[in-house]
């Protein structure tokens, strides 16, 4: 898996948690993240959707949309794509959407992004 630091839906959570003064919610990701980095994986828990969780769809879209427009860009820029309802709708027998949503199929992606959010926290990110 790439940096989470890649990911600019990540990226859009993180400023906005750090904006709304809940970075409380980042290191208490963290902290459980840590706390079963040697379990089993079948026994892990994603702890990075939380960073996720205090966010609409449309509240992530529009930092995102922030993030990305140059600052002497006078024109409006929008992001569109799929919500997650209508992905999951158009494509009921794939659990493909975890690039999107977080939601990782299999222990081994579940142990994965926790290894990566683990590895943010401690070589990008500063309490």
């Amino acid at each position: 898996m790439p940096s989470l630091n890649e990911f600019i839906a990540f990226k859009a959570a993180i400023e906005l948690l750090k904006e709304r003064d809940m970075k409380n919610i980042i290191e208490l990701a963290y902290n459980k993240a840590k706390e079963q980095q040697y379990l089993p994986k079948e026994q892990m828990i994603n702890h990075v959707k939380d960073i996720y969780a205090p966010f609409s769809d449309e509240e992530v879209s529009a930092k995102i949309v922030e993030l990305l427009t140059p600052k002497d860009t006078c024109a409006k820029v929008e992001i569109v794509y799929q919500h997650l309802e209508g992905l999951r709708e158009s494509c009921p027998n794939h659990k493909g959407d975890w690039y999107f949503s977080g939601d990782y199929p299999t222990p081994g992606g579940v142990k994965m992004v926790n290894e990566a959010f683990i590895s943010y926290i401690e070589k990008v990110y500063q309490f």
